[in-house]
């Protein structure tokens, strides 16, 4: 996985940052969307906020690997949601609150994922992406800090930041992704597993 971030065609810069300054963290999840993984990573996501209590704006981020098994661009949006909402349920049981500074419901602008009383933007990516960017060589899912995007914004940095990744994503494909947004403006979730998702599209997480 690193070899794919730091690859001169990848076009997140943010990422690239991450691993070059040892602020990017991995584990292991078995298969995706298997409920049996859900706690572990719930337990990993709650040390690596627990180590960036207070990332600053210095990109960090943590990558779930999960076993590859031939999913479509399809299936691998069903089983994303299926880990995020087995990830909430266990959340929620373990008596921890949606995150304050976000909402929960995913048809909202100021939508974003909770663990831990903290707020994420999550990043799908695998082998069989439409988007070469997202075309990982296993299955995994992104986690960044919500509150680094605004960090970003009130420092002006993310609009440059968001400039470049987009001429990067030219650059690579001809094209920008069509479901990505400006920050803020449109549900992220619609943004989480990469695929052109129709105008129509629910998001099938609930609380």
């Amino acid at each position: 996985m690193s070899s794919f971030i730091s690859d001169t065609s990848f076009p997140c810069v943010g990422a690239k940052s991450a691993l070059n300054k040892d602020r990017m963290r991995f584990g292991d999840f078995g298969e995706l969307g298997n409920p049996a993984g859900a706690a572990a990573l719930c337990d990993a996501l709650l040390a690596y906020s627990a180590e960036f209590e207070a990332p600053g704006s210095s990109p960090v981020s943590f990558i779930a690997l999960f076993t590859a098994d031939g999913q479509d661009e399809a299936k691998f949006e069903r089983q994303l949601w299926q880990m995020l909402q087995a990830m909430h349920d266990l959340d929620k049981a373990r008596g921890f609150a949606w995150d304050p500074q976000v909402s929960q419901d995913p048809n909202r602008g100021d939508f974003s994922f909770s663990i831990g009383g903290r707020a994420f933007f999550v990043v799908g990516l695998h082998p069989h992406s439409s988007r070469l960017a997202r075309r990982a060589p296993v299955p995994c899912l992104v986690f960044n800090f919500h509150e680094q995007f605004e960090t970003l914004k009130a420092s002006g940095k993310y609009q440059s930041m968001q400039t470049a990744i987009r001429a990067r994503d030219v650059t690579l494909q001809g094209t920008v992704n069509p479901v990505l947004e400006s920050f803020g403006k449109s549900s992220e979730a619609r943004q989480y597993s990469g695929r052109a998702v129709e105008t129509d599209w629910k998001c099938p997480f609930h609380q």
